[in-house]
């Protein structure tokens, strides 16, 4: 049997839905066991909450006040410390999972594998390469764990309809005290997060300062969706980093994406080849961008925004 542990990414409230798409990824894998591993403080709702992802067979909650903060340096020692029956080891393709599974591999002793978007067989998968022009087919030794993240924008999230058990487990391991968490700095927004936003409104380098983005904003809100950037964007200073989107930001795939005023240079392409609709608008006709849009509108977008959302408000 195939024993996967899960570590659950959450942020002291509510689960993340990368976690439930990393469930969605190891069931299809033959012979499987499946476990979520939830690292907090005061973390029984976060246990309940994961105890009802389907096809999960229990929850291992860690409860302790080292916890109250997502330090892979914190985290990762804890993981090892309870993976010695698992044959794989999953985090999600986010921050959080590139922040701790390489540091799991390596207490492990073992190679990671970044980014799977399909599963072949139980040590055999493919992943993207290249801005995700090719595919790589990748085999681990089935002798060795398994220490991977998963690209949540290739998996369905999981339905919360089960009813796993959850045990709690005390450690009595060494934290690493090197590394303290200090604090927290981000941007606030009442709108979806941009990673688990159905609908997503970005905009490019032709909104051409941090004042014209407001038409971005406005039409994200008028659509509850999350709002994005492309990196000529963010490198023009127009909006924060953390709205980037692309193979340098983040890798999304909403129902819905609204790129506008953005060319689709492949690095920004990488970031949305699995949104379900993309619609562009773009007064550039050969735009790259309409290469991979499923609707596409050649026009001025100062004047396309507002008639958009005049309609939108009716």
């Amino acid at each position: 049997m195939n024993k996967i542990l899960i570590i659950a990414e959450h942020n002291g409230i509510e689960i993340n839905s990368s976690t439930s798409k990393c469930v969605s990824c190891a069931a299809n894998i033959p012979d499987s066991q499946i476990d979520i591993a939830v690292f907090a403080k005061n973390g029984d709702e976060l246990a309940n909450q994961a105890s009802k992802i389907c096809n999960t067979n229990k929850v291992i909650l860690i409860d302790n006040d080292h916890n109250e903060n997502a330090l892979a340096a914190v985290i990762a020692p804890q993981i090892k410390a309870i993976a010695n029956d698992y044959t794989h080891i999953f985090g999600p393709s986010t921050t959080f999972g590139k922040d701790i599974m390489p540091r799991v591999a390596a207490l492990i002793d073992v190679n990671q594998i970044s980014d799977i978007m399909e599963v072949l067989d139980s040590h055999k998968f493919k992943r993207p390469t290249y801005a995700g022009n090719a595919i790589l087919t990748v085999e681990a030794d089935i002798a060795e764990t398994v220490v991977a993240t998963i690209r949540t924008a290739s998996f369905s999230a999981a339905t919360v309809d089960g009813n796993a058990v959850i045990e709690n487990e005390a450690l009595e391991i060494e934290i690493p005290s090197h590394t303290q968490y200090i604090s927290l700095h981000s941007g606030k927004s009442d709108r979806p997060d941009l990673q688990t936003a159905k609908k997503v409104v970005s905009g490019g380098r032709a909104l051409a300062s941090e004042e014209n983005f407001k038409i971005i904003y406005d039409l994200a809100d008028t659509l509850d969706a999350g709002a994005g950037a492309s990196r000529a964007a963010v490198d023009a200073g127009y909006v924060p980093n953390e709205m980037q989107v692309g193979q340098t930001g983040k890798i999304i795939a909403p129902d819905l994406y609204l790129a506008i005023g953005i060319s689709g240079a492949i690095q920004h392409l990488t970031g949305i080849k699995d949104a379900g609709t993309i619609v562009a608008i773009n007064k550039d006709e050969d735009a790259p961008i309409f290469e991979v849009a499923d609707i596409g509108l050649v026009g001025d977008l100062f004047k396309v925004i507002p008639e958009l959302q005049s309609e939108l408000k009716k």
